[in-house]
């Protein structure tokens, strides 16, 4: 059964792209009109406005085929804007490309296009970001959700349940199926598929199933019954690292088809690429940040609190151990220590409680000097990784370089040390104070598992943003 809220959303989008686009255009024609300076090609504005009209449905199918109007990129904010820019460029040359082609000029002036494709840019993102703002709205008060019923008793069952009620994911849940644990009143319960259907109006969206039955035609009736009705069809295995990652379809011993998942989608040209990526960026940062480095390390110097660089024993790819330089931050007499042994050595071992509460930081730490505080807070202390960066000990961007024993703490660190450490990475851009340690390991292992230079790119651009208005910063 198709959502015809999503279709309204798309029909919605379409229609505020191509305003967006022929306003941004329009605008540039009179701006250049009125400077007062003759243009090239004088031409009425009617004839302009038909010329933009006959050329937009290239630009519509552009951004069409760059996955502008797909279910999966409305939360994507930043991959939403990447591609629009890459999008409204790609039609800026077509446009130009054709004006040179042409018989006939379509531009006034040669500035046109370029004032057009700025202008129309920043208003397909605005008027973009206005209908999602309006779309979450109506969320709220239920109007365009996404009617969906589970069905299994798994983990994965309770937690895509919670996450789905919540009242701007643009979900309602019919019901669970199966589930033989208390559930919250709000959502009814069924004991089987039949049941529901007795129960429950056929108004459903989809079927997401987290669990197979051992009864294979129990399966086959929900599957067969979303065929039939055109009702989307989701199944999450109950293993969280089954089917993430890297995923291959193909036939064992020659018949027999099997699905091999990779412990990483970092694998092949993909590390080659990367470190490429890696030693050029890591290089170039290195040449302009060096005013930097001398005036922190000038500074390190005048505070008489040690050696200008802090050195501490990480884990890196396949649990390698290597040394990890930041400019000093703390007091030297904690120097090889955790926060609980340097808390536990000062008398204070609760402090220790209230570190890891805060997401590894606490207010007024007492181990941090007065200039370290600062270089925290700017994020300058982090600044000598580059050099292990450009060396191959760890990467620009990749889970964070944990000592042994916090790593030890994670049961799955196995995993996330499949790919080098990284200077940056998903927890930093994702509001690293504000995150449990536990949440921060489910986000290196997600890197992992999902890795694509597109992601390396979103994330560096996003940790810009990050230390540029100090959002996480400890």
């Amino acid at each position: 059964m198709k959502n015809d809220a999503s279709l309204t959303y798309n029909v919605f989008l379409f229609l505020g792209d191509s305003l967006a686009l022929i306003a941004g255009f329009l605008a540039a024609f009179i701006i250049r009109s009125k400077t007062g300076v003759d243009v090239a090609h004088p031409m009425r504005i009617e004839d302009y406005l038909i010329i933009l009209a006959g050329l937009l449905p290239f630009w519509i199918i552009v951004f069409a085929l760059l996955g502008l109007y797909n279910t999966t990129i409305y939360e994507r904010r930043f991959s939403e804007v990447a591609r629009l820019f890459v999008g409204s460029f790609v039609g800026l040359l077509f446009l130009i490309s054709w004006d040179y082609m042409s018989l006939d000029p379509i531009f006034p002036a040669k500035l046109v296009p370029i004032y057009g494709f700025a202008i129309a840019f920043v208003l397909l993102v605005v008027l973009r970001n206005i209908a999602r703002l309006i779309r979450t709205s109506l969320f709220r008060y239920g109007v365009g959700l996404t009617r969906v019923v589970l069905v299994g008793n798994t983990d994965m069952t309770r937690e895509l349940l919670e996450s789905l009620t919540h009242r701007d994911s643009g979900y309602k849940v019919l019901g669970v199926i199966g589930f033989r644990r208390k559930l919250d009143g709000a959502v009814p319960s069924f004991s089987s598929f039949q049941s529901f259907l007795r129960a429950t109006p056929h108004d459903m969206h989809g079927i997401v199933q987290t669990e197979l039955f051992s009864d294979e035609e129990r399966n086959a009736e929900i599957l067969n019954y979303a065929q039939e009705n055109h009702v989307s069809y989701r199944f999450v295995p109950g293993n969280n690292e089954l089917f993430v990652g890297n995923i291959d379809v193909e036939l064992f011993r020659n018949s027999v088809p099997v699905i091999r998942v990779h412990h990483t989608a970092l694998f092949g040209s993909g590390r080659i690429i990367k470190r490429l990526m890696d030693i050029s960026i890591g290089g170039l940062a290195i040449l302009i940040a060096s005013p930097l480095f001398l005036l922190v390390a000038l500074l390190e110097l005048l505070s008489r609190n040690g050696s200008v660089l802090f050195t501490q024993s990480r884990l890196t790819r396949f649990n390698t151990p290597f040394k990890v330089y930041k400019f000093r931050t703390q007091h030297a007499n904690y120097d090889g220590t955790t926060p609980e042994e340097a808390f536990a050595m000062m008398g204070r071992p609760e402090l220790a409680k209230q570190y890891r509460a805060g997401g590894d930081a606490l207010d007024n730490d007492p181990r941090i000097t007065r200039l370290g505080k600062f270089l925290r807070a700017t994020s300058l202390d982090e600044l000598p990784q580059l050099w292990n960066v450009v060396k191959g000990d760890i990467s620009l961007v990749g889970p964070r370089a944990l000592i042994s024993q916090e790593m030890q703490q994670y049961p799955k660190s196995h995993l996330i040390l499949s790919v080098k450490s990284g200077l940056t990475g998903l927890a930093v851009v994702s509001g690293r104070r504000d995150l449990s340690f536990e949440e921060r390991r489910k986000l290196d292992l997600y890197y992992v598992q999902n890795w694509s230079i597109w992601l390396d790119l979103v994330i560096l651009l996003k940790t810009v943003r990050a230390v540029i208005f100090r959002m996480g910063a400890q």
